[in-house]
């Protein structure tokens, strides 16, 4: 059942798990539109306290980048990849649900719904059982 090998993947990556890791790439992609978003702000001239805005639009980009070598383990079987993945749906859920009544009530059952999909993909049994190798957390293996 687990593999503690540090070689390639033979099988197939199970489709709850590929579902998932999809949705982390686009959440991933959205993390770096914001930053993108933040930084044409500060070019622009358009906010009050730049050093804040530039710190957000950074750790928006750490987070992508975070997210993606989480899904990348993820998909080449590597267990470690769980932890990030699952504590960022948790926490995207829980603030979407803090900013009910700030943010429309579609977008708050979207993001809480992406991430409940998100966590039961990644932890659906035949994901478990392919994302069972254990090792170095080391991005480039």
């Amino acid at each position: 059942m687990s593999n503690s090998t540090d070689g390639p993947r033979s099988a197939a990556v199970p489709l709850p798990l590929r579902a998932a890791l999809l949705a982390v790439v686009v959440e991933a992609a959205a993390l770096v539109g914001l930053a993108g978003a933040f930084l044409l702000d500060v070019l622009r001239g358009l906010v009050l306290n730049v050093g804040t805005t530039v710190a957000m639009a950074v750790f928006f980009l750490g987070l992508a980048l975070v997210l993606v070598a989480a899904g990348r383990a993820l998909w080449r079987g590597r267990r470690w990849g769980r932890g990030p993945v699952i504590t960022w749906q948790l926490l995207q859920a829980v603030t979407a649900i803090a900013m009910t009544g700030v943010l429309p009530a579609y977008m708050v059952v979207l993001l809480v719904l992406t991430s409940a999909g998100v966590i039961a993909g990644v932890l659906w049994p035949s994901s478990r059982e392919y994302a069972s190798v254990t090792g170095s957390p080391s991005v480039i293996a």
